[in-house]
């Protein structure tokens, strides 16, 4: 994922408690966005699409404001920022800005 790509997490599990939805099967998309972000619009367009494209894959979204203590445990410091989590829920790639949707199905390689 390319602008503000970081490598893998800090070693954390993502599941139902922490994203307030199912994960995917295969991988999750968790976007953080808040209310004003123009760019979050477009990644989730992206993200949704990316996910209807590959089985087993969920995109989640995390409202930023509503979850402060999720956002401080992962270090997000802006929004748009995508998570990829493998079948585990573990975070192998992440990306802060809005993401290119090649990038994004390039990174969910990392995660299946």
């Amino acid at each position: 994922m390319a602008a503000g790509e970081r490598g893998h997490g800090d070693g954390a599990r993502l599941g139902v408690a922490e994203l307030g939805a199912e994960p995917g099967e295969r991988a999750t998309l968790v976007q953080f966005s808040s209310a004003f972000c123009q760019p979050c619009r477009a990644t989730r367009r992206i993200l949704a699409e990316v996910a209807s494209m590959v089985d087993g894959v969920a995109h989640v979204e995390v409202d930023a404001e509503r979850n402060l203590e999720l956002v401080r445990a992962l270090g997000i410091e802006k929004t748009p920022t995508v998570l990829v989590l493998d079948a585990a829920g573990r975070i192998v790639r992440r990306a802060a800005g809005m993401p290119r949707k090649a990038d994004v199905i390039a990174a969910l390689g990392a995660a299946v």
